[in-house]
């Protein structure tokens, strides 16, 4: 699946914000922070996107099911040179979670080997 199918824009999450009362202190033992852009799965409703740095050349993302998001917390927009703005967000995601991790890569031969 190509990267621009999660190309992150502006706007209201897709997910809902928790807005329960929270302490950090209560959330370090228990819960593990991610930050990047969150767009909504685009084949499972249950699961969220999270685009570790979009403004990167390659960037990777991680994928967590909704379930397991602890708290959110909204984090300044990312503007690109070309205008356009990326919403970014700290998630919180229990400890011991199920997630993946996508890396992104171009299949090469290497030379000289």
């Amino acid at each position: 699946m190509p990267l621009s199918n999660f190309s992150p824009k502006a706007g209201n999450f897709e997910i809902r914000t928790y807005h329960r009362p929270y302490r950090i202190e209560e959330l370090i033992p228990t819960h593990v922070c991610f930050s990047g852009s969150p767009i909504k799965h685009p084949l499972d409703g249950s699961k969220v996107v999270l685009v570790a740095d979009p403004a990167s050349s390659s960037p990777f993302y991680y994928e967590f099911s909704i379930d397991d998001i602890g708290h959110i917390e909204e984090l300044p927009h990312i503007v690109r040179p070309d205008g356009e703005s990326i919403a970014m967000a700290r998630m919180w995601i229990k400890r011991g979670s199920v997630a993946l991790r996508c890396l992104p890569f171009v299949v090469e031969e290497i030379q000289g080997l």
